[in-house]
């Protein structure tokens, strides 16, 4: 195990610093400084290697954590990168983008900060990178079957990289001019630069899996061509259409969704040409919804030089500690600072938006917000509260309400459950016999690590599907509950 007493010895929570708010905002690197080496073995060792390790539970994906933890404390890099990828495809993204649910299961945190683990797996996968160890694994045989995976998010990568290894010959689909998804186009580049998912991408290619960009599936090639050609399709779409906010205006020049706001940014920080950009550069910024989404928004707009940035949340400000009614082990809801957060504007809570008022060209001029009441278990505007705040673009961050379903309907039948996922089984089969489904696309938003768990066991469900047997692990079980992210 890692320093037995080490958690006695050290009790304050270390992390790599962020780089000055001023500098960061000149640039779209990521915020946090290289993390010194000292630092990161002294949080391993923090590590109680517990005899019931809740950790493990806290993850959806079932990582390894004390074991890698103790082989950081000891230096070993190498054997701790394996111990890491035996669960978790993508440490270079969950160690970025994850909200650290194995944290708030920490027992350590039961009556100190939590071990820094998010922190180690991060710095871990970086080592290996940096040293060459993260190597293709090219399957030993092929097996003869195919298998198309449709979406290039976390969830299709994770199926579509088990399977590659599982000896299948897999074709990835993506509709944007780059493979990634919400990593590529969702995610600015100050949360996670795109080089890690390049070097992600080049080991897939090695080890045989096929990326077929500027497909959309659906127009380019109908879901029943697609499945007669294939033995067995995966939908991995993610959760892709946006909660809409139907209110007087909503039509007017400069009120966005926030993913339009964000694709179209990435573009241009990739160097892509984006006439006629949606851009927070000399206007006053309202961004609607207090979730990770609504925080990308903010951060992007200011690198854009935005000249003020407002943040909305029609629910209460979470509390700063963890709430009585969310004891340990569970993942608390508590008021969050983002690197983002850190870089200005304004937040708040209990704020419900009215109104878009515009002006005679038809552009927003400012938009009429009102404080938040609670009637019959519904939030509402509460009358004679209301205010108007100047605004020149709004983005609306309230979070998504499934998957685009028409298509899948009409060309395989396809069924979807109440929320507006697809329909699917205990072994993520759709109700399209040799169509499965995984991520949000089935879930309903939630976080990049079930996204990858999910990519994980629907990957061994279509390859015991294809064989009658497989090896492959299966760390989560499907489920219609969108878990992890709060829309506003």
């Amino acid at each position: 195990m890692a320093d037995a007493k080490g958690f006695l010895k050290v009790t304050e929570r270390e992390l790599p610093p962020r780089r000055p708010v001023p500098v960061r905002i000149m640039d779209w690197k990521e915020v946090y400084e290289p993390g010194d080496t000292a630092v990161l073995r002294r949080q391993a060792g923090r590590c109680m290697d517990c005899g019931i390790p809740f950790c493990h539970q806290g993850c959806p994906l079932g990582n390894l954590i004390p074991e890698w933890n103790d082989l950081t404390w000891r230096g070993e890099g190498r054997s701790a990168i394996e111990r890491l990828h035996a669960t978790n495809n993508f440490p270079e993204f969950t160690g970025r983008l994850c909200p650290a649910p194995c944290e708030s299961a920490c027992v350590l945190g039961i009556n100190q900060p939590a071990v820094t683990i998010k922190q180690i797996e991060v710095s871990i996968i970086d080592e290996a990178f940096a040293n060459g160890w993260v190597e293709p694994e090219p399957p030993g045989r092929l097996t003869g079957k195919t298998v198309a995976v449709v979406g290039s998010g976390p969830a299709g990568l994770a199926a579509a990289q088990q399977l590659t290894r599982a000896g299948h010959t897999v074709a990835v689909f993506e509709r944007d001019d780059r493979i990634g998804g919400l990593l590529r186009y969702g995610i600015p580049d100050f949360k996670m630069e795109k080089r890690h998912l390049e070097s992600r991408l080049r080991q897939m290619q090695d080890e045989g899996t096929r990326f077929r960009a500027r497909v959309e599936i659906g127009r380019d090639i109908s879901w029943s061509d697609l499945r007669a050609r294939y033995d067995a399709v995966v939908i991995a779409t993610g959760a892709t259409v946006p909660r809409e906010l139907a209110i007087p205006g909503r039509d007017l020049a400069g009120v966005h969704f926030a993913m339009e706001f964000l694709v179209e940014s990435n573009h241009a920080t990739a160097g892509d040409s984006v006439p006629n950009q949606i851009t927070a550069e000399g206007k006053h910024v309202v961004v609607i919804g207090g979730g990770d989404t609504g925080a990308d928004c903010i951060g992007t707009a200011h690198r854009q030089g935005a000249l003020s940035v407002t943040n909305l949340a029609i629910g209460v400000r979470p509390p700063g500690e963890r709430p009585e009614t969310q004891p340990w082990p569970m993942t608390p809801h508590v008021f969050e600072v983002q690197s983002a957060h850190e870089e200005g504007g304004e937040r708040s809570y209990l704020a419900s938006t009215v109104e878009f008022l515009g002006n005679d060209g038809g552009e927003v001029r400012a938009m009429r917000v009102a404080e938040t009441e609670f009637v019959d278990g519904r939030r509402v505007p509460k009358s004679g509260t209301e205010r108007d705040i100047p605004v020149d673009l709004v983005l609306i961050a309230m979070g998504f309400t499934g998957p685009e379903r028409a298509l899948l309907e009409q060309q395989l039948g396809t069924q979807f459950t109440d929320r507006g996922n697809v329909r699917r089984a205990d072994d993520y089969e759709t109700t399209a016999p040799g169509v499965f489904v995984a991520g949000d696309a089935g879930r309903g938003q939630s976080l990049i690590v079930w996204a990858i768990a999910e990519g994980r066991a629907a990957a061994a469900h279509v390859d015991q599907y294809l064989m009658g047997e497989t090896a492959l692990p299966a760390p989560v079980a499907p489920t219609d509950v969108a878990i992890g992210l709060q829309p506003a």
